[in-house]
């Protein structure tokens, strides 16, 4: 071949390679939107139950078609402490089960009916042209998808069935037969383009025209064995800069991957005739062999080491040493849950949670001095106001980030979360109020009766018990709680009346200071506001 007729061959694979990436990513990404909610309520079922998380996994990679992004949020789920070493190991397990779905889907292209699936890329493009209905759309661009899957494969299949390169290509394929070689190219190429999918796909692409690697015997295997150590890379890349447990699960992911593929390899190499005599017997098609050899591969490999799931966390502990870090404020806004957005909805729901814990306690900080006439708590109470204001610009950032992969509806929960960000920020303005009704209140020797302290204590409880109910409303997304809220704000509410028209009548008797008025009004007044930014927070869900 001259140098432009192998510039011209690899323009061929790497357009169809491209093509097929493209439908992938139409496939899983419109897949995912579809079920952003199961997925969601997927991971949330995470327990100490082994078969549960393989099935999370599984179930999970097989939705969005990529071992990758499931193996990076879970390392994001256990960065922020949200699940354990435990529960993540039987996940990874269970997404190198359902990442090779891709590889069946592609291996149905050696069969003649799949070259009619190919208008699906013209179908699914005219229903999102269509419909203006946001669901149809998804089911358009996935079905386009598919088409666009299956044109790839047949790019790449139709430039290497090619007769000017078929005959120089199995030239050079014949004289790869060493394993380790074989091997270290799968690690390389996947590890290279950080999708095991994709080599597998050219692969199977290969087969499909007829090339045959070594011998055409248990070599192909090994390429295989390597793109699951190779798969490994995206997960190691994005634990850097975590903490030590997402560091851990990045290398538990390596060793599970790592000793299956060591294991076969020398399954392999003792029985050289492995292929002949299993999956070449059982399937006609090249292609489906290679597709079955990876799901068995990788099923085989989850049912031999998921009982030892508690040794790969020990080992993992004993490789990678707790260290003293600086103390970190803890956040639940891991950047590797952005790539699903309600996931990342979820994230900023327990980080708002977070942010209205440090604005309540500021204000019980602040009640508290008010009553014991203290300013000496003025400054803690200012840190506490100054953290809540770094934290809700980090969720307000992240919020921002979350919206450009948010669906319609996801956009509305956002919005509503922005404000809510805004209600609990109101609760620190009141804080800071407090503390300045605490300096006058101080310097002009205002005091109130004990009867009025008493109903001023009643109130805060009130608010406080609201809050308490807001916080299980947000966290368990569950409405049954709104009429107890409305309740307790209509009780904060009848309290903040009795309170000023008790002041107001002292007032006239001449029992209370009238420098008092300004300090006592705006202060009940301030509580009841508090009721009111809870209650909007409660409805917002």
């Amino acid at each position: 071949m001259t140098v432009a007729d192998i510039i011209m061959f690899l323009v061929k694979v790497l357009a169809g390679t491209g093509v097929f990436l493209i439908g992938v990513h139409l496939l899983t990404e419109n897949i995912e939107q579809l079920a952003t909610n199961r997925i969601k309520d997927l991971f949330n079922k995470t327990a100490n139950k082994k078969m549960l998380n393989v099935g999370i996994g599984a179930v999970t990679t097989a939705l969005v078609q990529s071992s990758g992004v499931t193996t990076v949020l879970i390392v994001g789920f256990v960065n922020v402490g949200i699940m354990s070493l435990f529960q993540a190991t039987a996940m990874i397990m269970g997404a190198n089960i359902g990442t090779t779905i891709t590889a069946q889907i592609a291996a149905l292209a050696a069969f003649d009916f799949t070259t009619y699936i190919q208008i699906l890329a013209c179908v699914g493009v005219l229903i999102t042209m269509i419909c203006k209905r946001e669901k149809i759309k998804n089911i358009g661009f996935i079905v386009a998808g598919l088409g666009i899957i299956f044109i790839g494969l047949d790019i790449m299949s139709g430039a290497m069935s090619d007769q000017k390169y078929k005959m120089a290509l199995q030239a050079v394929f014949e004289t790869v037969k060493n394993p380790v070689l074989l091997l270290f190219i799968g690690v390389l190429i996947t590890a290279l383009v950080q999708s095991s999918s994709a080599t597998t796909s050219v692969i199977i692409a290969m087969s499909m025209a007829g090339l045959v690697i070594g011998t055409g015997r248990n070599e192909v295997l090994y390429i295989i064995l390597g793109t699951n150590i190779g798969s490994c890379v995206t997960a190691l890349m994005s634990s850097m800069g975590a903490g030590t447990n997402a560091k851990r699960t990045s290398l538990i992911h390596l060793m599970f991957n790592s000793f299956g593929s060591i294991i076969y390899f020398i399954i392999l190499i003792c029985f050289p005739s492995f292929m002949d005599v299993t999956f070449k017997s059982w399937f006609s098609e090249p292609a489906t062999q290679i597709a079955m050899f990876h799901t068995f591969f990788n099923t085989s490999c989850t049912i031999l080491f998921l009982p030892f799931t508690n040794v790969f966390v020990k080992l993992s502990k004993i490789l990678i040493k707790d260290k003293k870090e600086q103390e970190k404020e803890h956040t639940y806004l891991d950047q590797r849950l952005l790539t699903t957005s309600s996931l990342a909805i979820s994230a900023i729901k327990k980080e708002t949670v977070v942010l209205s814990d440090i604005a309540m306690n500021a204000f019980t900080t602040s009640y508290k001095a008010f009553k014991e006439k203290d300013v000496s708590k003025t400054d803690d109470i200012h840190v506490e106001i100054e953290r809540a204001n770094k934290l809700s610009q980090n969720i307000i950032n992240y919020l921002i980030k979350t919206s450009a992969t948010a669906t319609g509806s996801e956009a509305g929960i956002i919005a509503g979360l922005h404000n809510n960000i805004g209600d609990v920020m109101r609760i620190t303005d009141i804080s800071d109020n407090f503390t300045k009704y605490t300096k006058k209140a101080q310097s002009k020797n205002i005091s109130f009766s004990d009867g009025v302290i008493e109903k001023l204590d009643e109130m805060v409880s009130h608010v406080e018990n609201l809050y308490e109910l807001t916080k299980k409303s947000i966290l368990e997304n569950d409405k049954s709680f709104l009429d107890k809220i409305d309740q307790t704000e209509e009780e904060i509410d009848r309290l903040r009346k009795i309170l000023i028209d008790g002041h107001i009548e002292r007032l006239n008797k001449g029992q209370c200071k009238p420098e008092s008025s300004g300090i006592f009004i705006n202060l009940v007044s301030n509580v009841e506001r508090l009721g009111d930014h809870l209650t909007f927070i409660a409805h917002s869900i």
